[in-house]
This record gives C-alpha cells, sequence and structure tokens, in this order.
C-alpha cells in the first residue's frame, strides 16, 4: 500500500473533550466529513470490544458506496494524548476502495488541541483501479479530507455549521466557474472564431498593434483562454480577482475610446463587465468564510 501524507489541524481555544466529541459522535461527524453521508455505530457486545460501525457515501445519481469498519479509542493519561484506531472495508463492488486503515490523534496544547490523521487503503479492480485511484479518486479523497478539517474548525471556533460552509463552497465554485465560463467564451467565440463580427474592427480603431491587427486579436484570444481556465484551478487567489477587476475596467475603457458605440447595444461590455466584476466581489467576500484544503497541513511539523 502506498502510504499517504499525515494532514493536520490545529484547533485553538478547543478542548481536547470537545474535539473528540465532535470527531467521534456519527450524528456530529457525518456533518463535517464530506466522505461521509451517514454514519452508524453498532451495539458493542461489551464495553472494551472495538466500536463496529456502517458507513455510507453518495456519489451523485442515486448512486451511493457502503461498507463496514471498527475503531478503538484510546487515552494516555501520562501524556494526555488520545488516539482512534481503525479499519474500514467494502464487500460492494462499486466501491473502489477494499479494505483501509488509519488513525486520528488528538495532542493537546496551550491554547488547544492538534488534530492529526493518516490513512491508506488497498483498491480493487487491478490495474484500471489503480489508474482511477492515482490519478482521481486519492486527489479527491485527500482535498476532502483536508477540506472537511478546516470545516470542522470554522465550526469548533467560530460557531459556523459545515451546512453554511458547504454552501459557501458551492457559492464560491458557482462564481469561479461563470467567471472562467465569461473569459473563456469571449477569447474563443468573438476573437479566435469570428473576430470579424467586431474584435477585428474594434482594435484598428484603438490604433493598438497597426499592421498587425489580426495576430493582436489572436493573442488576446488566447491570453483570454488561459486567463480564463486559471479560476478554474486557482479561484482563491486574491491577486487573480483582483487581475479580473482591472482588466474588465480598463479592456471596457479601451472598447469605449475605440468604439464608444458597443455600449449602446443589447448586451454590451457594460453588462457583461459589471457582472463578472460583481462576481469576483463576491467570492472576494467570502473567502474567509469558506474553508480551504489548503489551510490543512499535509504533513506534521518537523521539530
Amino acid at each position: 500500500m502506498k502510504r499517504d501524507p499525515i494532514y493536520v489541524e490545529t484547533f485553538m481555544h478547543t478542548s481536547l473533550e470537545r474535539v473528540w466529541e465532535f470527531t467521534q459522535t456519527p450524528e456530529i461527524h457525518q456533518e463535517w466529513d464530506l466522505r461521509f453521508n451517514r454514519i452508524e455505530y453498532l451495539p458493542k457486545e461489551t464495553e472494551d470490544a472495538p466500536q463496529h460501525f456502517l458507513y455510507e457515501t453518495q456519489i451523485g445519481f442515486g448512486i451511493k458506496v457502503s461498507g463496514k469498519g471498527k475503531s478503538t479509542g484510546t487515552h494516555s493519561k501520562e501524556t494526555g494524548e488520545s488516539t482512534s484506531a481503525l479499519k474500514f472495508w467494502s464487500d460492494e463492488p462499486i466501491s473502489l476502495i477494499k479494505t483501509g486503515s488509519g488513525y486520528w490523534k488528538y495532542i493537546p496544547e496551550n491554547n488547544g488541541v492538534k488534530f492529526l490523521t493518516w490513512y491508506d487503503y488497498q483498491t480493487r479492480h487491478g490495474f484500471f483501479g489503480n489508474l482511477i485511484d492515482k490519478f482521481l479518486f486519492r486527489p479527491l479523497i485527500g482535498w476532502a479530507t483536508a477540506w472537511s478539517f478546516d470545516a470542522l474548525k470554522m465550526w469548533l471556533e467560530r460557531g459556523q455549521h459545515p451546512r453554511l460552509s458547504k454552501k459557501l463552497l458551492f457559492v464560491l465554485i458557482l462564481s469561479n466557474f461563470l467567471i472562467a465560463l465569461t473569459w473563456l467564451y469571449h477569447g474563443i467565440v468573438p476573437k479566435l472564431m469570428y473576430m470579424e463580427t467586431g474584435e477585428l474592427e474594434m482594435l484598428t480603431a484603438s490604433g493598438m498593434f497597426t499592421g498587425y491587427e489580426k495576430e493582436g486579436v489572436y493573442a488576446a484570444g488566447i491570453a483570454e483562454i488561459f486567463f480564463g481556465i486559471a479560476f478554474l484551478f486557482f479561484g482563491r487567489w486574491r491577486l487573480l480577482h483582483y487581475l479580473n477587476i482591472f482588466s474588465l475596467l480598463i479592456l471596457g475603457g479601451i472598447a469605449l475610446v475605440a468604439k464608444h458605440e458597443v455600449y449602446l447595444a443589447p448586451f454590451n461590455p457594460a453588462t457583461t463587465s459589471f457582472g463578472v466584476i460583481g462576481l469576483s466581489v463576491i467570492v472576494l467576500s467570502l473567502l474567509k468564510f469558506t474553508p480551504s484544503a489548503a489551510n490543512c497541513k499535509r504533513k506534521p511539523d518537523r521539530n
């Protein structure tokens, strides 16, 4: 099995007992963890027996994956640390995960609790299962793990419920997607495919790239395509949104000087620019309230 990174999150001004409650209570755990939609503890045979549980994850289109697991918790009186070790498995062919194991470790600190986790698993479906895991599933579940811990951190420290965090995440993703779609459309359709509909005339009227107007339109179109793609992968970068606002204002000013008549047409540059600028303003205002996988460390600090 390939060893995954250790994920580290520090919950400030929070007791170990409270972190344990929010991570070990099934009804609370399933509220913040994107990896599970339902967790159910099964009755214990004895007090000291491992805790068996059922889990279920919905992957969309009415399809769900379920499995089983067992966990054992330990508490050290000497160090004050607590650990929850678990094993999990699924017998369903649709589940990429066949068997796996991991642990959660709780380390009390002066002003809070350092929370560490590690997990790994074996896949099914041979070569194709390994391929899907390497390039899609493992990165996705790694992101979901880190994002979920940051959502838990906001819940513990700020009282922001994960339901709100998930809604803010949706708004953030949708806003970045719409900004990307706008730039991609303007880069591909009116510049690369149909520049004769106005883009070439506008650049000629501006006096820029004299003698190379066609090449200038192509270059602008390619630049807009790359700029749009950037919002799909780096949509949390504040600088990207500041550049978006600045670029739209500059391009709008150039269009106004070169051919002010375009602002009299339906769906003119003003209506497009104001909407896309507004989307960037929304993203910038939501960033500090939306959990991010980047806030969770992928490996512990080295002493």
